[in-house]
């Protein structure tokens, strides 16, 4: 079902055969703009003001206290809501999804955008835009959930906002918290006048690096950084096609900004783990066809064992006194639901990280239900899934794969497990 600007809808219409469900995901979606992007979720009372800052929903705060609304991205979207409307407290009246740019640029720039609807994964409804629809705006006020006579409904609101989101906090009624100072410019120039000399084709990838950094405010952690690539027989397509190679240059920013040694630790695994070089600024540029003579003599591509190649990386960062992120790439086919979950509860007093991401899989068995695991010191997981690798730009990639570490890294701090 396709929505147009300013159409007021019972959210009953949006559902076709479903009624009104209690249970909806929100995904949003903002392409042609060079800045990034923050999206937000405002819960306002019946005075259309955020009574209750705890209900604004966005990079820094993930979900409300009651659980209604929190962040989660279907895939092929930038940005996206959960909202469990039957948990919402009445104070609640109406739920505004907004975006705001962080840095330059304006939002007649967009190319193409959209709000839509999904039940089970499935697209309902889509409210479809472009910057056609703007001039010089910084913020848009994209659509809003209301209630009205006992029943939700929707509004395709597609208003532009001047000002970015600390604007739109104010103009909801909340209260903006001084600006923490900006890092010196020698931070960030850092990386990308490094990346710059040695691997100049990364330069536009380090200043998106950079930017994500600041805005989960990481510029100053120092961590090591590895990668976990699935080299099962099912992904013999995503390494022939380049679509791992595509990682490992994405990736290496990351690395350089953080790892004290400027490397990306990386192990590959199918049936057995395996150890490779790290990748570096040197020789990221073939590392999939080139370290240890190409991935197709690695030995690999059989069965896959997340258990092993686990094990592995549990070993070798045990000791070490820095904070860990492990992004762990796998095309699902997860089996070993029970020695995963008991390997990564037995790892949560350890100072590591672990960020799952499923690319062009499925059946991600235990990985998909790492947020509700129950057992350990520290929640010291993530998991999120594209369809494929070039569905996200770099911006929202980098978003995703830090969103969850700055709250882990703040409670591992808590609990002494990182210093």
């Amino acid at each position: 079902m396709e929505i147009s600007k300013g159409q007021r809808l019972p959210l009953s219409s949006l559902f076709a055969g479903v009624g009104a469900p209690q249970t909806i995901q929100i995904g949003l979606q903002i392409s042609g703009l060079d800045a990034s992007l923050d999206f937000a979720c405002f819960g306002l009372d019946a005075q259309q003001k955020l009574a209750d800052d705890r209900y604004m929903i966005f990079f820094n705060q993930p979900k409300t206290p009651c659980g209604g609304v929190e962040l989660a991205v279907p895939a092929g979207d930038q940005a996206g809501f959960l909202c469990r409307l039957d948990r919402l407290p009445a104070s609640i009246d109406r739920l505004v999804f907004t975006a705001a740019i962080d840095g330059n640029g304006a939002m007649r720039q967009i190319r193409s955008g959209h709000l839509r609807f999904l039940q089970d994964g499935k697209e309902s409804a889509l409210f479809d835009f472009t910057g056609q629809d703007f001039q010089d705006e910084k913020a848009l006020m994209l659509g809003e959930l209301y209630r009205k006579d006992g029943a939700w409904r929707f509004c395709a609101t597609g208003q532009g906002f001047n000002g970015g989101l600390a604007a739109l906090v104010r103009h909801f009624g909340g209260e903006v918290a001084e600006e923490t100072p900006a890092p010196p410019p020698s931070a960030k120039l850092s990386l990308e006048k490094k990346i710059a000399a040695h691997a100049p084709k990364l330069v536009d990838l380090a200043k998106k690096a950079a930017v994500s950094l600041e805005k989960h405010r990481l510029h100053a952690t120092i961590a090591r950084v590895a990668l976990v690539l699935d080299a099962s027989g099912s992904m013999s397509g995503q390494y022939s096609k380049g679509r791992v190679q595509e990682v490992i240059e994405r990736l290496l920013p990351l690395a350089v900004h953080f790892d004290d040694d400027g490397e990306l630790d990386v192990w590959a695994f199918s049936r057995q783990a395996l150890a490779l070089p790290p990748a570096t600024l040197a020789n990221y540029a073939d590392y999939i066809n080139g370290t240890e003579r190409g991935w197709r003599h690695w030995g690999l591509m059989s069965i896959n064992n997340e258990p092993a190649v686990i094990e592995k990386v549990i070993g070798h960062y045990r000791g070490t006194p820095l904070p860990v992120l492990v992004i762990f790439v796998s095309d699902g086919g997860v089996s070993r639901n029970k020695e995963i979950k008991q390997l990564l509860t037995e790892a949560a007093s350890l100072p590591i990280f672990w960020q799952f991401v499923g690319i062009g899989g499925r059946q991600y068995g235990i990985l998909e239900k790492l947020d509700t695991m129950a057992g350990r010191v520290v929640d010291n997981c993530g998991f999120f899934a594209l369809d494929d690798l070039h569905s996200i730009d770099e911006q929202a990639l980098y978003d995703r794969l830090l969103g969850e570490f700055p709250e882990w890294l703040a409670a591992a701090k808590s609990k002494g497990i990182v210093h």
